[in-house]
């Protein structure tokens, strides 16, 4: 038998079929693992993606709304943004939460790492849990108009089980530092 963590697909062709300055959508031919013909489709980000859970010393954490283009519909999550490939992530975390936010921490902890949908991606993803917060001002882009809400975290909880939250990082983010928390 085969090891099984081993590639046991063969790329025979790659074409690049999409390219801005965010992702690369390329068209691959491939052999499967039974080795018959296929095809492959893979979004290759140029950013990693970045999550932030920050919380209060009363437990509390910060969540952001805006309106998600690709999804046609308002979101509620935790501060997120990119991170140029080659930077340290834990920069591009501090960065996104004083942009969308306006909050400084003191003590950053990564949480995990997650991959947001490795069928057809391969973004690679980084949650951080903020603590030791400073109000500052928001710095938002020109592409932001957000929202900023304060909320238990058993009520971030809530809001993952039932829908109300959507976004896979977030999800993950807030219950990881729920488990963390006992929450």
């Amino acid at each position: 038998m085969n090891d099984p963590t081993q590639n046991p697909w063969t790329t025979l062709s790659s074409d690049v079929k999409y390219d801005n300055k965010w992702l690369t959508i390329k068209h691959e031919e491939v052999l499967t693992p039974a080795k018959t013909p296929g095809i492959y489709g893979v979004v290759s980000f140029k950013n990693k993606a970045i999550g932030v859970v920050p919380i209060d010393q009363n437990g509390d954490i910060y969540l952001v709304g805006q309106y998600r283009y690709t999804l046609n519909e308002y979101s509620w999550e935790i501060p997120e943004g990119g991170c140029p490939l080659g930077q340290d992530p834990i920069l591009a975390a501090q960065r996104e939460l004083k942009e969308e936010t306006g909050l400084i921490a003191n003590t950053w902890t990564q949480i995990g790492r997650i991959h947001t949908s490795n069928s057809a991606t391969d973004e690679e993803g980084f949650m951080f849990l903020a603590e030791g917060l400073t109000q500052s001002e928001q710095e938002l882009e020109e592409t932001e108009q957000i929202m900023v809400r304060k909320i238990p975290l058993a009520g971030a909880v809530a809001m993952v089980m039932d829908g109300q939250i959507t976004d896979a990082i977030s999800q993950s983010a807030i219950l990881l530092v729920a488990r963390l928390r006992g929450v």
